[in-house]
């Protein structure tokens, strides 16, 4: 990490301190050694952790005991001797103790190594991290202080380990078995050759043969009987092998694999992993693009079990156990599509993800990073994973979008269907909305629609009925639907007050709900009928609606508004199904089995028919493709005029 400086700081007189650090800069013995060495910095090119390392040396003579505790409190690295280690571990927190180097110095005096005695001392204080014998004078482990002192920092023992019970800490634990979860692509609990190379090149950026990848397993099968099954590491066996790692003095390794997943020194996800940089332009939206469905596709498949399509509490539950939270409350199955038993389809489950992405993208972001989608997608960052929608204004002008989430926001009085009309979207009839629970009752509902053979994502949004309080927030959408409930004489006249009030010199398109319409239809206590106050203000008649079916309610209204949503600019002629208008019969003709058989082996002759040079040089063929293209021309024309009509 090129962002982090390591500073030393060397105390305690006439130990040889200053002359260390002036044999590490001139690579030689000084003839004379001043009281103090000025501070240095090396610069990180010529370190072996790539990092710059800034070198604090103290004087007794030149400094105070304060100014020393001053200098404690502001390192990131001690080199001392057991005679300072108590004030360090008594002056600082015992989590955020600093890791200490223990260095015996002037090795060239004696003939014996005095590490049987250092050993007691290591062993008693776990902040440090390692103990080094060296010589200023002979130049001896000079390079290598300064290597273990950096490693120390960079790839400190103390998160990961407890020496005193000889195993991993919980904090370390938790994090390597996430990583685990999230390298196990097909959730077996195993992983698997195939997974373990792809980590290895993922964190390493390197290759594992194959005779190493043996060689690893045949450890971890010699030390313990559960910790490789199937010919792959169980959780276990993984939890074994970084603990191997620790102990055996190659701390880098496993803080390589942390710190690829997004870790810190504290073992915690870095908000910079969380929460990559990513702006939105004003009047723009925010959408998954097609790799990201592809990941989260494969997320699903990885924990439907039974392949039944659909996530159970158990395996919605085993898919989050990578977060530190349930990020999914109670009321998501009143959000999206569910089957019989509730539990939230593939389609529901995409649809989740588009909600969210759609109304707080950072959240989006958030979630992808526990999944771990840019090591997975090998990307930058979960940044990827989103696609920018062009500015509304550019596709107002251009008559066009390629969006493919659309926001209905819903209006109307208390008591109106507005919860029934968002419940009948995810294919819930009364009887079904009667067993949802007001705790986790939603005020969206997301679902697909199809236009004109597109799929599309319509996201509906209930707004409270404070007519006097609508912020901006509850105005801005793409379609807005206006309901009231038939059979409340006063039911209708907020609907037309909100309309007047916000949407009457609005270019966003507008229906009018009429909903209940299996019950007795009351006169509506306003000045207009329902259907007259839609002439004067030219909008479609009141739509008629009802949830109260034995089957799943039509949804037939819900693709009219995807569709009024797609092509603001343009006014659809007719809002019915009656299959005798203008409108009907054009969209029927174009869905119908012969214009798709026909379509299709045009497609096929002008894509598959070899063309020869007599036939570009016939005055007959050139004839015929002349004509069909008039023919064509003329009828896409005359069915544009038919189903389009502009403002």
């Amino acid at each position: 990490n090129t962002a982090v400086i390591v500073d030393f700081f060397f105390f305690t007189a006439k130990v040889g301190k200053t002359s260390l650090i002036m044999s590490l800069v001139s690579e030689e013995f000084p003839d004379e050694v001043p009281l103090r060495a000025e501070e240095i910095t090396i610069p990180a090119d010529v370190t072996p952790e790539r990092v710059p390392t800034h070198i604090v040396d103290y004087s007794e003579a030149e400094q105070s005991d304060e100014q020393l505790n001053q200098e404690i409190s502001k390192v990131g690295l001690n080199s001392v001797t057991s005679h300072w280690i108590p004030l360090i571990s008594e002056r600082t927190d015992k989590d955020s103790r600093l890791p200490l180097i223990l260095v015996g110095n002037k090795s060239d005096l004696v003939e014996h190594s005095s590490m049987e005695t250092i050993l007691p001392i290591m062993n008693q204080y776990s902040e440090i991290e390692t103990c080094v014998e060296c010589s200023a004078k002979n130049l001896k482990n000079i390079s290598e202080l300064f290597y273990y002192a950096q490693k120390a920092v960079l790839h400190p023992t103390g998160p990961l380990y407890s020496p005193e019970e000889k195993e991993m800490k919980p904090s370390c634990i938790k994090a390597l078995t996430r990583i685990f979860k999230i390298s196990d692509l097909d959730n077996d609990g195993i992983l698997n050759d195939n997974d373990v190379i792809f980590s290895q090149r993922t964190c390493f950026n390197i290759p594992l043969a194959p005779q190493a990848l043996e060689d690893v397993k045949n450890v971890v099968r010699k030390n313990m009987s559960d910790g490789v099954k199937d010919n792959g590491l169980t959780l276990k066996g993984f939890l074994f092998l970084h603990t191997l790692f620790i102990q055996r003095g190659r701390h880098e390794t496993t803080w390589t694999v942390l710190r690829r997943f997004g870790y810190d020194d504290d073992l915690e996800l870095t908000q910079e992993y969380l929460f990559p940089l990513f702006k939105i332009p004003p009047d723009c939206t925010t959408e998954l693009n097609h790799n990201a469905y592809l990941f989260l596709q494969s997320v699903f498949d990885k924990y439907d079990k039974d392949r039944d399509c659909a996530l159970s509490p158990d395996e919605l539950k085993d898919l989050f156990k990578v977060f530190p939270y349930m990020p999914w409350g109670p009321d998501v199955n009143n959000t999206v599509c569910t089957n019989e038993q509730g539990w939230i389809t593939y389609q529901g489950y995409l649809s989740q993800w588009t909600l969210t992405t759609y109304l707080d993208v950072q959240r989006c972001l958030e979630y992808l990073g526990y999944l771990g989608y840019s090591i997975i997608q090998e990307q930058e960052s979960q940044a990827a994973a989103i696609t920018i929608t062009r500015n509304k204004r550019i596709d107002l002008q251009k008559k066009q979008t390629q969006r493919g989430v659309f926001r209905c926001n819903v209006l109307g009085a208390r008591g109106s269907g507005k919860s029934g009309f968002l419940q009948a979207f995810l294919g819930r009839n009364l009887a079904r909305q009667k067993r949802i629970r007001e705790d986790r009752k939603s005020y969206y509902a997301i679902s697909t629609t199809y236009v004109y053979g597109q799929e599309k994502y319509l996201l509906l949004h209930e707004v409270l009925p404070d007519f006097e309080f609508l912020s901006e927030a509850d105005l801005a959408c793409d379609v807005v639907c206006l309901v009231y409930d038939i059979s409340n004489p006063r039911s209708f006249e907020y609907c037309a007050k909100v309309y007047k009030k916000h949407f009457l010199d609005s270019k966003t398109p507008c229906v009018i709900i009429a909903a209940k319409s299996d019950l007795h239809e009351a006169r509506q206590y306003y000045s207009l009928s329902p259907l007259d106050f839609c002439r004067k203000h030219k909008l479609h008649p009141p739509q008629l609606f009802t949830c109260n079916t034995d089957e799943a309610p039509s949804k037939d209204i819900y693709t009219k508004l995807t569709t009024m949503a797609m092509y603001p600019h343009a006014k659809l002629r007719c809002m019915c199904s009656c299959n005798r208008c203008t409108y009907c019969i054009c969209h029927n003709l174009l869905n119908s089995e012969l214009v798709r058989s026909v379509k299709a082996k045009l497609y096929s002759a002008v894509l598959n028919r070899h063309m020869t040079q007599a036939d570009l040089k016939s005055s007959t063929f050139w004839l015929r493709a002349s004509v069909g293209a008039t023919v064509f021309a003329v009828l896409g024309f005359a069915m544009y005029k038919a189903l389009l009509k502009q403002r």
